[in-house]
């Protein structure tokens, strides 16, 4: 028996969820399933991904961000990672490997940046 069923959400840390909502929505295209705005506790949102979710931390006060760090980077499965890397110089997203990384015959990616300096990176498989 299988401990674990599916990968369920990744949680980033964020400072400003309004800033970093239409940067997941807009930029990225991704479909924002809801966004809980909390008098005691840090303001949430869930993006959905395919099958798993995001959920986007923000608040200082935080009780889920004990100097966890905001996670390490989340990858997101592209079609054409050329085309993703020049979508998001169009809109000044910061890339951290300005040519794709060939990881083996058969992957390459690309690492970039989130409002919060969140690792985001861009998979390409053949």
């Amino acid at each position: 028996m299988a401990l674990i069923k599916k990968a369920e959400h990744i949680g980033i840390m964020v400072n400003d969820l309004e800033r970093s909502l239409p940067f997941y929505r807009d930029i990225l295209g991704l479909q924002v399933r809801e966004v809980r705005k909390r008098d005691n506790g840090p303001d949430l949102a869930f993006i959905t991904v395919g099958r798993v979710e995001i959920e986007l931390i923000a608040g200082s006060a935080n009780p889920y961000h004990n100097g966890d760090g905001i996670v390490n980077h989340f990858a997101f499965r592209v079609d054409d990672l050329d085309a993703a890397l020049a979508h998001l110089r169009a809109h000044d997203v910061e890339i951290i490997s300005p040519q794709p990384i060939a990881v083996d015959e058969h992957m390459r990616v690309a690492f970039f940046r989130g409002p919060d300096g969140e690792k985001l990176e861009f998979v390409e498989m053949s």
